[in-house]
């Protein structure tokens, strides 16, 4: 009986078990739902055993029972006829055979009686091993539940973890892309280019003043060359030009 309780126990406890409590309290989630897994297996297999031996003890219990409850009816219909035979004798005026038969009726009724009382003695074990083998098998029932559950649980709680370490690398990468910015590399270089873009405008704006200037003197030298040509031929005595 003793066995029998501690598997009970044993059941009880695994199927009771709170498997998102316990999740939220682990620091490796995952390592933890294997162990429960392995715990959890390796547990059904041994109730199984457990529970495969007690009902093999009750089927035993049971044969006895039976066994012993068909005794006690060939006795009793042993008695019958053995009673019924000393009646026949006795009322054919044979006392002592009638005599002998009553003795053996009462031979098969007192074998009858010890029958019947070991048959009434194991039915309140059996009663008991019958209720025991349905909440063992309850209980079987109810760990191969759970063990599903863990099994579904774990398989869950990977793929989300496996999700989040990919997620976890992009942003990683995002963010080195943000500390690396090759925008700003791009922005700068388009700075110095504008730069030299402006002087170069400068220089050729600077070029061009210069040849406006040139022009103006060259303009102005022309003028003054023309004066003088004139004031040469009107000293001549000719017409000006």
């Amino acid at each position: 009986m003793a066995e029998k309780q501690t598997i009970l126990g044993r059941i009880a406890q695994l199927t009771r078990a709170n498997i998102n409590a316990l999740i939220d309290r682990a620091e490796d989630p995952e390592k933890l739902l294997d162990q429960m897994v392995r715990d959890f297996t390796n547990s059904i297999a041994e109730a199984e055993d457990a529970v495969a031996l007690t009902i093999g003890n009750l089927r035993l219990a049971e044969a006895d029972h039976a066994e012993d409850v068909a005794a006690a009816a060939d006795w009793g219909r042993k008695a019958a006829a053995a009673s019924a035979k000393a009646d026949e004798l006795r009322a054919g005026g044979n006392v002592a055979d009638a005599d002998k038969f009553d003795n053996l009726a009462k031979i098969a009724l007192s074998k009858q009686i010890a029958f019947e009382g070991e048959a009434r003695s194991a039915e309140p074990m059996i009663a008991s091993q019958t209720d025991v083998v349905g909440k063992l098998k309850t209980g079987l029932v109810q760990m191969k539940d759970k063990l599903e559950q863990l099994r579904s649980k774990r398989d869950q709680l990977v793929a989300r973890s496996k999700s989040a370490d990919a997620q976890s690398q992009v942003q990683e990468a995002i963010s080195s892309i943000n500390v690396l910015d090759p925008t700003s590399e791009v922005s700068r270089f388009e700075e110095k280019v504008r730069r030299e873009e402006a002087r170069v405008a400068g220089q050729a704006e600077v070029a061009a003043s210069s040849l406006d200037a040139q022009f103006e003197d060259l303009e102005a030298e022309s003028g003054a060359a023309e004066i003088d040509a004139r004031l040469a031929a009107l000293k001549a005595g000719g017409p000006a030009v």
